[in-house]
């Protein structure tokens, strides 16, 4: 079953190609990565899973989520910011 894989159609109207200003190729790609993303902010994949979908590597998937906010450990990167800070305020009072 790991290796059986599904194929999803999605209809779209040809002008979206002009609104986004991209190829076919590209809008379907940035189309996988976005699923992707969206699907592992909101628990439902594991960034394995998602960077699969998205055809990537999973190194590649964790860069691509800090393009979009996100963070592979569970927080977003201003979160990460103020526990950095708070550990080397933490550490200097010692």
């Amino acid at each position: 079953m790991a290796d059986e894989t599904k194929t999803l159609i999605i209809e779209y109207p040809a002008e979206i190609l002009w609104a986004v200003q991209q190829e076919q190729a590209e809008f379907e790609a940035d189309a996988r990565i976005l699923l992707a993303v969206k699907l592992y902010e909101t628990g439902k994949l594991t960034t394995g899973l998602a960077a699969r979908m998205a055809g990537v590597s999973r190194s590649t998937f964790i860069f691509l989520l800090g393009r979009h906010g996100l963070s592979a450990f569970g927080e977003g990167p201003e979160e990460v910011e103020d526990d950095l800070e708070n550990a080397r305020r933490a550490s200097h009072r010692q």
